[in-house]
């Protein structure tokens, strides 16, 4: 019998680690929900690479709908080699790195406290430098990582940040969603995507489609698609991609698309009808699109600002499979290692 890679195992272990975050990480998160609820913020803004950035994304989008404050994503370089300081008196700023160590990102985090904002980093290694410049830290708990794909710890920061917006609203129907997420995990992990890894075991080319938090979400399975199977997956909003990518869209050209049972779900499966329309293989995560589109099975009656991130729990099952199945390591990704400091 083949033995696990460290992925397989690390995706299998997200229902355990969501659920050491959500006993370990209590007295913070409401320290820091305290905390913002004193300050009142008009304005986030966050700092983030890589995976951490589309966690970023998804917590935009859930600031945006749960509590009306914009928010934007801030360059660390704006800090780190452009040295400007950036007036955030007032604002909340949230960093979010799985090390803690990238030099641009502790920049940027001290520089947003300097210039007047909150800061709350969130983060695997609480002594980490990030942290000692934070006002508060929200630890991950999710252990050790050893993939170079980051798989529980991204959905520990995004989790991280469901939990804080739920305390900060005092929101008690996203509070329950939030308690109840170590079980839909594991759950997730049951559902099965063989379809679309029959049509992707030799794909070239992918489009990942979502809208809202499941947007951030679309962001990450293609960095996941690209980083672990070789393959060039692209990633989209549902509306954005109808205003000139699905001109490439022909003939058996796979995209997956995600829909939830949120306010957007109608215009991602008119999308997903369009894009089968032009003779696109079109997998789509929610029941309800015409003949022509493949239902992907996916958890039912979940809170709308959780059901993305239950999401990706599946697919990274998938991925590391179809990597495996199309002759790859996702243990060892090309040109790729688990931390990148960056200046």
């Amino acid at each position: 019998m083949t033995a696990k890679t460290f992925m397989r195992r690390e995706v299998e272990e997200i229902p355990e680690a969501a659920q050491r975050f959500l006993t370990g990480a209590a007295p913070q998160v409401a320290v820091a929900a305290a905390a913002m609820r004193a300050l009142d913020p008009a304005l986030m803004v966050t700092v983030a690479r890589g995976s951490s950035d589309h966690a970023a994304t998804y917590l935009k989008y859930l600031v945006e709908l749960a509590a009306g404050v914009p928010v934007a994503s801030v360059g660390p370089s704006v800090a780190s080699i452009y040295g400007r300081q950036l007036r955030l008196s007032g604002a909340v700023c949230l960093g979010i790195s799985q090390s803690g160590r990238s030099p641009d990102i502790v920049e940027m985090m001290r520089s947003a406290g300097a210039g007047g904002a909150l800061t709350l980093a969130v983060t695997n290694h609480p002594d980490s430098p990030m942290a000692a410049v934070s006002a508060h830290t929200l630890a991950m708990h999710a252990g050790e990582e050893r993939s170079v794909a980051a798989t529980k710890t991204f959905v520990a920061s995004v989790l991280a940040g469901l939990a804080l917006v739920a305390e900060w609203q005092q929101d008690d129907a996203l509070r329950k969603a939030v308690a109840a997420l170590p079980e839909d995990f594991a759950a997730a992990l049951a559902c099965d995507w063989s379809p679309l890894a029959d049509r992707l075991a030799r794909a070239q080319s992918l489009y990942v489609l979502g809208r809202g938090p499941g947007f951030a979400i679309a962001n990450e399975m293609a960095l996941k698609c690209k980083e672990t199977s070789g393959l060039h997956a692209e990633s989209y909003s549902a509306a954005e991609v109808l205003h000139g990518p699905a001109a490439i869209v022909q003939a058996q050209f796979p995209v997956l698309a995600l829909g939830v049972a949120d306010a957007a779900l109608p215009q991602v499966i008119a999308t997903a009808e369009r894009l089968a329309g032009q003779g696109a293989n079109v997998f789509l995560t929610a029941p309800g699109a015409a003949a022509g589109v493949t239902e992907l099975p996916a958890l039912a009656g979940l809170h709308p600002l959780v059901a993305p991130l239950v999401l990706i729990v599946t697919f990274y099952g998938f991925i590391e499979a179809l990597a495996r199945r199309r002759g790859l390591n996702p243990d060892t990704p090309p040109h790729l290692r688990k931390v990148t400091e960056t200046v």
